[in-house]
């Protein structure tokens, strides 16, 4: 096991180019393998995740280690506790490679908006590594550790998997624990498995999923095991999706190729009008950008983190958040705000919840006559990171086919689904009814083969 750890370790050297880990556990790691090693050799028992090589975003608590979320107010935060699925994950001797580089706060879709730099992708270093869980990815991508441990509120694992052509998976909402995972939007929030082999992110989600007693949003709810492939399994998409002015033609192109293909195995494939689909987004971000502006106003400079200099509270709290935050968490904390404001609270936040709502029924609705809902993970391959953009919008349409099962608590997955021309790789994106997570992995056994 100590070779294995060391070969890991070496190659986290040789790319530390990417910026995909802000630190790496050497002497501990080393530790834990010596430890295996010592245990097998004695015949002893080890745990069901023995050797396996994770990487931890850095919006997720490990005890005595840092704790950052990728912003400079939380430079030098040592985390007190470990998070309730890192827990899991050690009591089964998984082996904590490192922190992984994220988007701050979670928010972004590139990765260009961490305070330490950005994550480069390892296929071609001009191009973003997608977000904001991109660190966790491209480590994955890179063969720096076998799974990393990302968070997805909506769409943060799924769609930097299919920038670098791995499997993301969102768990339903609840069937994890967030407990240790700093908060972005408490209602979307879950924390996601990335990973190239899909029976090792099958066994890391059986091992971290189920309910905590630190968590009261965690749920009991028994998953239902599923053995195999069921050819009479019913799958719909969106006209809408493909008719998306941003899906680029080569993604439609495989998808296309895609549903064919399963129409010849014997699935029955039906395309379906969503007309919510154009309230997505808006509902997402009005809802998410409300909750952040609640859950970030504790950075405030008095108890922990970043604290600047000034004499009156006033100055204190302004500054402190000035200096600390980037300008795409103080645009969304400024723009939660003003939707939680009290003139626009019913026009904005009240009826986002409405529609929130009513993109769960709808969607709830459909699942009893599908079995899956199908579309494109993202609207294109990984774009140029330098490429210049008028407004923050264009990143923030990146998120448009996986915010829907974010919206509705749904489980989710993203598998490659081929190469561009440019050899760029593209996802095919899964959604399942609640806790039909195993569905999801079992399905994606047989698309991986594809």
């Amino acid at each position: 096991m100590r070779r294995i750890i060391e070969d890991y370790l070496q190659r986290i050297k040789d790319k530390k180019h990417l910026n995909a880990f802000l630190e790496v556990f050497e002497d501990e790691c080393l530790a834990k393998a010596d430890d295996i090693d010592l245990r097998l050799a004695n015949k002893q028992p080890v745990g069901k995740l023995a050797g396996l090589v994770v990487g931890i975003k850095d919006l997720i608590s490990y005890k005595d280690h840092s704790l950052t979320c990728s912003s400079k107010i939380l430079k030098g935060f040592t985390a007190k506790f470990s998070a309730t699925a890192v827990e899991r994950l050690l009591l089964e001797d998984a082996i904590i490679i490192g922190r992984q580089n994220c988007d701050e706060f979670g928010m972004g879709s590139s990765n260009k908006n961490s305070a330490y730099g950005r994550v480069l992708n390892n296929i071609d270093n001009n191009l973003v590594a997608g977000g904001s869980s991109g660190g966790s990815a491209v480590a994955v991508q890179a063969d720096l550790c076998m799974v990393s441990l990302g968070s997805d509120t909506g769409g943060s694992v799924r769609q930097p998997a299919s920038f670098n052509g791995v499997i993301g998976l969102k768990p339903t909402y609840g069937n994890v624990s967030r407990h240790g995972l700093a908060a972005f939007a408490s209602s979307f929030d879950v924390i996601g498995i990335l990973s190239k082999d899909l029976a090792d992110n099958k066994k890391v989600f059986d091992v971290i999923c189920g309910k905590d007693e630190f968590d009261s949003s965690s749920s009991d709810v028994l998953i239902p095991e599923t053995k195999a492939t069921d050819k009479s399994k019913k799958l719909v998409y969106f006209k809408q999706v493909l008719e998306s002015e941003g899906l680029s033609e080569e993604v439609r192109s495989h998808f296309e190729t895609w549903i064919q293909k399963l129409k010849e195995q014997g699935y029955t494939v039906e395309e379906a009008n969503f007309p919510l689909l154009e309230y997505l987004l808006p509902t997402y971000y009005i809802l998410t950008m409300a909750e952040a502006s609640s859950n970030l106003s504790r950075y405030d400079g008095v108890r922990y983190g970043l604290r600047a200099k000034e004499n009156d509270l006033y100055g204190l709290y302004s500054k402190t958040r000035s200096k600390g935050f980037g300008e795409e968490v103080k645009r969304r904390i400024m723009m939660g705000t003003f939707v939680l404001s009290a003139g626009y609270y019913d026009a904005y936040y009240t009826k986002a919840q409405r529609v929130r709502s009513l993109i769960k029924e709808r969607t709830k609705e459909l699942l009893k006559t599908y079995d899956f809902i199908i579309s494109p993970t993202a609207p294109g391959p990984a774009f140029e990171a330098n490429k210049e953009k008028n407004s923050p919008i264009e990143e923030y349409l990146q998120d448009i086919f996986t915010v829907h099962a974010s919206l509705a608590g749904l489980p989710a997955i993203s598998v490659p689904m081929g190469k561009t021309k440019k050899g760029l790789p593209t996802g095919f994106h899964i959604v399942a009814n609640e806790f039909e997570e195993h569905a999801l992995y079992t399905f994606s056994e047989y698309l991986v083969t594809l």
